[in-house]
């Protein structure tokens, strides 16, 4: 692009599609001009434009993040990235989850130049919140990408109807209800209080 595209928020399109698609250093440079805005690219190029989070979805973020954060402390291994957190994926996606987690193996690949912008790893746990404006269709679709890109396990909260979608590679997909949901593989040991969760969705 010969200069950076400014997008309003206030009349914020769903998508944009430029042609010929953003290199990364013109991605990055979109998203530093357009901070209010969370900004993802599918593999095609596709550029995803999100609002800031409302009320409910920024306070369940919260929470997931608190608890997952409380949990990380009881042993500090790896990282642990929030929703404001980009990578660069190995189809050419940048993807931006509610949480992700980053197990030494994959942090010890990234220096200390690299870790100043979005991030050219996978996360081996990721979690997005599904929020009222999400499509559900379209998430699942992103999860997909997920788990084909490296990550070992991903979550899909919809706080609406209760209930959280598990992926994992090789496996169909899961639904899990209830009070709780167990954390496997990179995240063995976590539980996740969704009965606390939903609180965060009503006043």
């Amino acid at each position: 692009m010969s200069m950076i595209l400014h997008v309003d928020p206030a009349t914020l399109p769903r998508s944009l599609v430029i042609d010929p698609p953003m290199t990364d250093a013109e991605l990055t440079a979109f998203c530093l001009d357009n901070d209010a805005i969370q900004v993802e690219r599918t593999k095609e190029g596709r550029i995803l434009l999100n609002a800031p989070a409302g009320g409910y979805s920024s306070s369940g973020n919260a929470e997931l993040l608190t608890q997952f954060g409380i949990w990380w402390k009881t042993h500090q291994v790896g990282r642990v990235f929030d929703s404001s957190g980009g990578f660069n994926l190995a189809d050419g996606s940048l993807l931006s989850p509610d949480l992700a987690y980053l197990l030494p193996e994959k942090l010890r690949h990234i220096t200390n130049e690299q870790f100043g912008t979005f991030l050219y790893a996978c996360p081996d746990f990721v979690v997005e919140l599904l929020s009222q404006s999400d499509r559900l269709g379209e998430t699942q679709q992103k999860m997909e990408a997920w788990i084909a890109n490296g990550s070992r396990l991903a979550w899909l909260i919809d706080p609406f109807q209760k209930r959280v979608f598990t992926y994992k590679p090789g496996a169909a997909v899961g639904i899990v209800s209830g009070a709780s949901i167990a954390g496997e593989g990179p995240v063995v040991g976590f539980a996740l209080d969704l009965a606390e969760l939903w609180k965060r969705y009503k006043l």
